[in-house]
């Protein structure tokens, strides 16, 4: 956990998002912790067999990235439905770096901590997602 934490740190001088829908904080911790994982993503990945580069190295690269790009570009949205939409498919993302991470793990690319790391990063991420849906929705 404690790469996660530096990792964060490093995250939070990459990334100041200006939500001018009100949820500038909630918006930063959740690409803060987002892009920590994202940073941790690739660097646990360029250990992987080099046969999966344009395979699973790729796709999971590209569905942890996908995570803080859509939030941001949510951010910089008219309304709090687009936000919203970006949102959930931003929670698409997640689930798909989710079953990535389980994928890399039974192929015995993650070790058990690691795995455990990426997984309880992830499932703390689906929750704010989740409560930050829930808190646009009913404004609305």
């Amino acid at each position: 956990m404690e790469q996660i934490s530096r990792s964060n740190t490093i995250s939070k001088s990459l990334y100041r998002i200006n939500c001018t829908l009100g949820h500038r904080l909630t918006v930063y911790a959740t690409i803060s912790i987002r892009n920590g994982i994202t940073l941790r993503i690739y660097e646990l990945t360029s250990q992987f067999p080099r046969e999966e580069i344009y395979g699973l190295t790729s796709q999971i690269r590209r569905a942890s990235a996908s995570i803080p790009t859509n939030i941001a570009e949510g951010c910089g949205r008219d309304s709090s439905a687009e936000f919203a939409r970006f949102l959930q498919i931003a929670m698409g993302s997640t689930s798909e770096t989710e079953y990535l991470t389980l994928l890399a793990h039974d192929l015995k690319y993650f070790n058990d901590d690691q795995y455990v790391e990426l997984i309880d990063t992830i499932v703390s991420l689906k929750k704010m997602l989740t409560a930050l849906l829930r808190n646009i929705r009913t404004e609305n």
